[in-house]
């Protein structure tokens, strides 16, 4: 295109959606990228696609002016093009369409594309991550972010009611949040600093004053797992009551996971179509024992040793054994970090729990340590250096109330919502071990 038009006073009146037959003969003014193009000889079709889905612009080449007509032959797919025409009912799927009065073209596309937008010619997803940018415009790829959309605001609107703060903590750190896990290191101005592997310790100390609290935000894992399920950076959902336990907060996430799930039925029902999904099922929401799951495992021949973490093929067995949603509790205190709390009846298990979807685990908590003295102990079973918590510790010295919470992991969320079986296709821009563009 040798020049491009400018906006002007051009401003959007109706999205594809609303082109539709009870609007026949209004003048409208419509936005997008062509997503496909047929020509019929006295007839060209155009589908014009935006964020709110396609509709179909038809041009007669013996009636379009010069000017119309000069603009429609060059296009290609992906320019970015304004239409203003009228609607007229129509025969095609659409049910409607647009004959155009004028046409402005805003920009262009290279070509070839790096791949095909209509999603006829099947396109691994390592390719789409190169090209993000244009994948986005795939009408799969926008419907899962805009369930993710739904989802994170459904969570605050959840929590916001209940009554719980919405809190931001640093994401730059001195030192690290749990032991087990890498850390990212980073220079912060001379000093040896860290990426967050989770806001825990923060939360923790905010129930001293503010009770019942959570936050929505990135965390960051420098473990060089390349998994289907691992990514680098992800969203953490974290919520921390006082005067609670894990029995409190274990039936606040179900709740939460209850409403989220309905919300997403109710709000995204043309996503899911597009997902060929359906959200999994929130019933019954088993709860098994560490132990349980043990001896089922053993009964499918698979030997987990007491105190170890799951496997992932031990995973996907239990995961087939319970497809919806379940509580694993009663962990082995030696397995889980330093500020969960040991059971009084019995120290070698802890009050912690994990919630599983199939073979995903989705979140974990529990109720945590508010006794100085116990949290040292635990730090130096553990290994760690008391003297490295030393920030945190001297919040305990104030009087922190016994407290419960967990962390739900967004991303892997996501992946059950959407039935997507690699969690970087629920990510915008995935960070891992290998990806650090775009």
């Amino acid at each position: 295109m040798s020049q491009l038009d400018g906006l002007g006073d051009w401003r959007r009146t109706h999205y594809s959606r609303d082109i539709a037959p009870g609007i026949q003969g209004t003048e409208v003014t419509v936005f997008g990228w062509v997503h496909r193009i047929r020509d019929l000889g006295n007839v060209k079709f155009v589908v014009l696609q935006d964020r709110s889905g396609k509709c179909q612009i038809v041009v007669h080449r013996d009636r379009a002016d010069r000017g119309l007509l000069e603009r429609v032959e060059r296009l290609r797919t992906q320019y970015v093009i304004a239409v203003r025409g009228e609607v007229r009912r129509s025969d095609s799927r659409f049910g409607a369409e647009i004959v155009p009065k004028e046409m402005k073209v805003l920009n262009v596309a290279k070509h070839p594309l790096p791949l095909d937008v209509t999603g006829a010619i099947p396109v691994e997803l390592d390719k789409r991550l190169d090209s993000r940018v244009i994948d986005l415009r795939r009408e799969s790829t926008q419907a899962i972010f805009r369930v993710r959309g739904v989802v994170v605001n459904a969570i605050r609107e959840f929590l916001t009611r209940r009554g719980y703060v919405e809190v931001h903590t640093p994401k730059i750190i001195a030192s690290a949040t749990e032991g087990g896990a890498a850390l990212f290191q980073i220079d912060y101005f001379g000093r040896r600093a860290f990426l967050a592997q989770s806001p825990q310790l923060y939360k923790e100390q905010l129930v001293g004053s503010l009770e019942k609290v959570f936050e929505i935000g990135p965390v960051f894992r420098a473990e060089k797992s390349h998994t289907r399920h691992h990514i680098s950076e992800y969203t953490s959902i974290d919520v921390e009551e006082a005067f609670v336990t894990a029995d409190d907060v274990m039936r606040l996430l179900k709740d939460l996971i209850v409403h989220t799930v309905d919300v997403v039925n109710r709000r995204c029902r043309r996503e899911l179509e597009l997902l060929s999904c359906g959200p999994p099922s929130v019933e019954p929401f088993e709860v098994l024992t560490y132990d349980d799951a043990l001896d089922e495992l053993r009964d499918l021949g698979i030997v987990v040793e007491w105190g170890e973490d799951f496997p992932m093929p031990a995973l996907r067995r239990l995961g087939r054994q319970h497809e919806g949603f379940y509580f694993i509790v009663d962990w082995p205190t030696m397995s889980k970090p330093f500020y969960l709390q040991p059971k009084r009846d019995n120290p070698d298990l802890c009050e912690a729990f994990d919630l599983m979807c199939g073979w995903v685990e989705i979140a974990s908590g529990g109720t945590r340590v508010h006794q100085r003295d116990l949290l040292v102990r635990r730090i130096r079973e553990q290994g760690l250096d008391p003297r490295s918590f030393e920030f945190h510790l001297r919040a305990f010295d104030y009087g922190i109330p016994p407290h419960s919470g967990f962390g739900i992991g967004l991303e892997r969320l996501l992946m059950r919502l959407t039935g997507r079986e690699n969690i970087r296709e629920v990510v915008l821009f995935p960070r891992d071990v290998e990806r650090l563009v775009p």
